[in-house]
């Protein structure tokens, strides 16, 4: 028999499950321009952000379990849209991940299906959401479940000057 799996909203009690599927996310993309760049005391600040997070109105975290043991979440946001632009509010979706074990196992449409509900709810009409190009399982899956690609995320870092006659960034210490 297959263990059951279970979607609900998560709550402060589950911000230990919470930074542990959120960490795995950002380790799983340690090779990424963006994401890769993990803090040392990532863990440590990860508990205040996610509790923050999970205590707040205008989203929720949802927490697929399978036999009562953590195996995917989402993050959902009521966010507002340009004030020139329809809709006025849309759904983020952001911070998804399903254990390696899990994928191809139902989790992400469980989720799906939980976030959409949480968008009806709100009166919300378009979901939204970033993905790593890098990742063509997580291209695949999206498109599967009715996202298209309408941007493009682009990154530039800028070069800090150093040398004779050129200005060096100062630090906000150092400006004051």
């Amino acid at each position: 028999m297959t263990p059951r799996l279970a979607v609900r909203q998560a709550t402060l009690d589950d911000v230990t499950i919470v930074v542990e599927l959120r960490l795995a996310l950002l380790r799983e993309y340690d090779e990424h321009p963006l994401y890769g760049a993990l803090r040392a005391d990532a863990e440590e600040r990860a508990y205040e952000l996610y509790a923050m997070q999970l205590t707040s109105t205008r989203e929720a975290i949802y927490l697929a379990e399978r036999d009562g043991r953590g195996v995917g979440i989402m993050r959902v946001v009521d966010t507002p849209s340009s004030p020139l632009l329809h809709p006025e509010r849309y759904c983020y979706i952001s911070s998804v991940y399903v254990r390696p074990e899990e994928r191809r196992r139902g989790v992400l449409h469980a989720m799906m299906a939980e976030a959409e509900r949480w968008c009806t709810a709100r009166g919300l009409s378009e979901m939204r959401l970033h993905n790593a190009s890098s990742s063509m399982m997580a291209q695949g899956a999206w498109s599967a479940l009715g996202f298209e690609v309408v941007e493009q995320v682009r990154r530039r870092p800028v070069a800090a000057k150093r040398g004779p006659g050129t200005t060096q960034a100062r630090t906000v210490a150092e400006a004051r």
